[in-house]
């Protein structure tokens, strides 16, 4: 089953600015994909697209069966779950942790005064659990850690229990140790057949955990390459997204790239 399909889909800002530029792409259910390039490649872009908070200038879009423009887009958005630094700094500093999570059943941002089953209580809890960050649910977000902030805000994106997830770049700003943590709970999702199929959106190829089955590689608002991770993220692959020499090394399950020259004087 199709989870989303664009067709075409070219995204024009400004003086006729391209942010994304006749991309074709399908996602079938239970997949896992990372979306890799450069910044401005049009990453985000997507995810805004994948979201249904951007409308494509041009081409076609379908997300979880419906075709945006077609839909009530209000109907369909508690079925997707995201996490990105585009939500992540809306969230009010002085909400507490669990809340946080909790605000995302009605799809709003800061608790107000609206009511909650102990269903609801009982899955932010467990949710908070499964990231690692239930110790601190009682606390304010904005006393947090970038890595603690990081699985709450995936933990909120999860609350609904969401058919698609995306995540964009869940490890920015992360030191190693909080990066390395993320990955090993990111595996976890990727590889759980009960998880939703998953966007991931990351600069760094490190950060690409096991269980990802497929690649998106992105530049200047094209598709370089599409499809199996294995056939699709090699050294050529990369290095035309990148437009530089890459070698690409694939060791014990991670991944990592540097510039073709750096590798010969090493």
């Amino acid at each position: 089953m199709s989870v989303a399909e664009l067709t075409d889909v070219t995204i024009r800002r400004g003086q006729g600015a391209r942010l994304l530029d006749g991309v074709s792409l399908q996602i079938d259910e239970g997949e896992r994909w990372v979306v890799i390039g450069p910044n401005g490649a049009g990453k985000t872009t997507l995810l805004a697209v994948l979201s249904t908070g951007l409308f494509p200038s041009a081409g076609t879009v379908s997300v979880l069966g419906e075709t945006l423009g077609k839909t009530d887009v209000f109907g369909l958005r508690p079925r997707i779950g995201i996490a990105s630094p585009s939500v992540g700094t809306r969230i009010p500093g002085h909400e507490l942790v669990r809340d946080v999570v909790l605000s995302a059943a009605y799809a709003i941002l800061g608790r107000w005064r609206e009511p909650y089953d102990d269903v609801d209580v009982d899955q932010a809890n467990r949710l908070l659990d499964a990231w690692q960050v239930g110790h601190l649910a009682t606390r304010r977000f904005g006393t947090l850690s970038d890595g603690e902030r990081k699985r709450v805000e995936i933990a909120r994106a999860l609350m609904t229990d969401p058919e698609l997830l995306l995540l964009d770049e869940p490890g920015a700003g992360l030191d190693l140790g909080g990066r390395e943590g993320l990955v090993r709970s990111l595996t976890d999702l990727c590889l759980d057949p009960s998880s939703p199929t998953v966007v991931l959106v990351t600069h760094h190829l490190e950060e690409i955990p096991h269980g990802v089955t497929h690649a998106l590689l992105l530049s200047h608002g094209r598709v370089v390459a599409a499809g199996p991770l294995d056939e699709t993220l090699t050294g050529l692959s990369l290095s035309e997204t990148y437009e530089m020499p890459l070698t690409l090394r694939h060791d014990d399950g991670r991944w990592s790239a540097r510039q073709a020259s750096d590798i010969r004087s090493a």
